[in-house]
């Protein structure tokens, strides 16, 4: 609470002292949590990403309808299987007037891989990236990969005069508390340069005037604010002191859908969200268990999917914005059937019998470590859970953090967690992004998110098999079997996907996409 007075304080006191003036094409939008890093590499997380992508550009970017199309690179071409030739845009500059050539995305793909950043899966298959020339540019692959340019839509290319400049040649790692120059400094050339940043406040931008493309936004000037409580982030909205909500609460969303001059943005999003469980360590670090991990049971798995009520949460504590799932990806993205996605029963007896089987007959104590400011009604849904799970015996510590905290606990390389929530959007709208990054076993830039370290050889064969499989057909039978055995092995709990919900100002005209990306570039203030 105390953080929360605090956050509406600060935010009161800046929202006095802006001008009034001269302020016509002022966006003032607010979240519940901070980016945390202006580093474009530093963490693999939808909202850093997004925010980050409107001051780093990637060689191709995805438009309004999330289709892949020409950004950096004009054009391109592959010459053979495993190598991508790429012709870069003549003329584009970084904000300080380098100009931007080949060298700076062989640099950029080396920094994403190196130690440090935690978007190196997305290029795990890239065996090496060389300058032909200043503006042509050739990535080898290990071998065939059908959704490269999926994959590397979300990786910003960075300076590298500026970041060698800046000591910043390697990312910081942010699961460490590590930072440097660019944690709270950027140089890129897209639509937007930072112009302030204070963290877990403000993060201020404005318009590149030396931007390559042509704007379709008429901005002057974006404040992004930090409100972590739920009602101080509607009353600055309904007040008009921001002009856009980038996460509704939603027993909120009715009440702001009747507000004259406000407009919901709603619709169903590619993100799910999940339980995880520490099945890699032989005693749990979170449990009053000794001697042993229960998780490493699978009838311990299988009985939490049966003790979780997916269909209250969603009706409950989500208001009916989500879709309960038994898949840990939804549709929208390749290798979903609604044939394969069954949730699992909700059976508490059942669940019962399964614990009692395992020799858990008066179930034990665990930890359920959460974030509170990333998800939608992220902790809530936690202490349904809580509850859910006390019906069969466990008992449950709910430990809940904001998002700076939590992931820097609960992620590599310490994964000091026993049992967690996350989400997970595959920014390549393929379920091998998804399987790559959170299923298959921990192996270099592989199963970097698999915190819990779910590991089966076939699965991870299969992983491997698709990566490289061109053949439609043959590709889709092996992202079925991957996901009966992921099914089958109760190896996480899919619970649901959540619907992006923001709110604005009715003079705001904006572009909701379903992976939740916020490109700026779109946004329109009217009168």
């Amino acid at each position: 609470m105390r953080r929360h007075i605090l956050a509406a304080a600060l935010f009161a006191g800046t929202a006095l002292s802006m001008p009034v003036t001269a302020q016509a094409n002022l966006f003032r939008w607010a979240n519940d949590g901070d980016v945390n890093s202006m580093d474009p590499y530093a963490r693999q997380e939808t909202f850093l990403l997004m925010f980050n992508g409107n001051i780093y550009e990637p060689l191709v970017r995805r438009n309004r309808q999330l289709q892949v199309e020409a950004a950096l690179a004009e054009r391109w071409e592959q010459p053979s299987p495993t190598v991508w030739r790429f012709h870069l845009r003549r003329g584009v500059t970084f904000e300080d007037g380098t100009p931007f050539t080949a060298q700076d995305v062989v640099f950029s793909y080396t920094r994403a891989k190196a130690q440090g950043s935690n978007v190196g899966g997305s290029l795990a298959s890239v065996k090496e990236a060389r300058a032909i020339d200043s503006h042509t540019l050739e990535i080898e692959t290990t071998a065939p990969n059908p959704i490269f340019l999926e994959e590397i839509t979300g990786i910003g290319i960075m300076s590298q005069r500026w970041a060698e400049a800046n000591n910043a040649t390697r990312s910081a790692d942010l699961t460490s508390g590590a930072e440097n120059f660019a944690t709270r400094n950027a140089m890129g050339t897209g639509p937007f340069r930072l112009v302030s940043r204070e963290p877990d406040r403000r993060t201020v931008l404005a318009p590149n005037p030396g931007w390559w493309d042509r704007p379709e936004h008429n901005l002057t000037r974006v404040e992004f604010n930090v409100i972590a409580n739920d009602a101080t982030r509607v009353a600055a909205l309904l007040s008009g002191e921001v002009d856009m909500v980038y996460t509704v609460p939603p027993q909120d969303t009715q009440r702001l859908s009747r507000t004259s001059g406000i407009t919901i943005h709603q619709q169903a999003e590619l993100r799910t969200i999940y339980f995880g469980f520490d099945q890699s360590r032989d005693e749990l670090l979170k449990s009053d268990v000794r001697g042993r991990n229960p998780f490493q049971d699978v009838r311990v798995r299988r009985a939490f999917n049966h003790a979780i009520d997916r269909a209250s949460i969603v009706r409950t504590v989500m208001r009916g914005q989500g879709r309960a799932t038994g898949l840990m990806i939804g549709p929208g993205v390749n290798g979903h059937t609604d044939a394969r996605d069954q949730i699992p029963e909700y059976n508490p007896d059942l669940a019962r019998r399964l614990l009692t089987e395992a020799g858990y007959p008066n179930g034990f104590g665990v930890t359920l470590d959460c974030p509170n400011d990333r998800y939608v009604n992220d902790e809530a849904i936690c202490t349904a859970a809580v509850s859910m799970l006390a019906r069969i015996g466990v008992r449950v510590t709910l430990n809940a953090q904001t998002r700076a905290r939590y992931f820097a606990e609960i992620l590599g390389p310490r994964y000091n967690t026993s049992f967690y929530m996350l989400g997970w959007t595959p920014n390549t709208y393929d379920a091998h992004n998804a399987f790559f990054n959170l299923m298959a076993s921990r192996q270099g830039n592989r199963g970097m998110f698999n915190v819990g370290g779910f590991n089966n050889a076939r699965f991870d064969e299969l992983v491997g098999l698709m990566a490289t499989e061109t053949d439609t057909a043959k590709r889709a039978g092996m992202i079925e079997e991957a996901m009966r055995i992921h099914t089958d092995q109760a190896g996480h709990v899919p619970l649901h996907q959540q619907t992006v919900i923001w709110a604005a100002r009715s003079n705001i005209q904006l572009q909701q996409l379903a992976d939740n990306w916020f490109p700026m570039r779109f946004v329109r203030v009217g009168n």
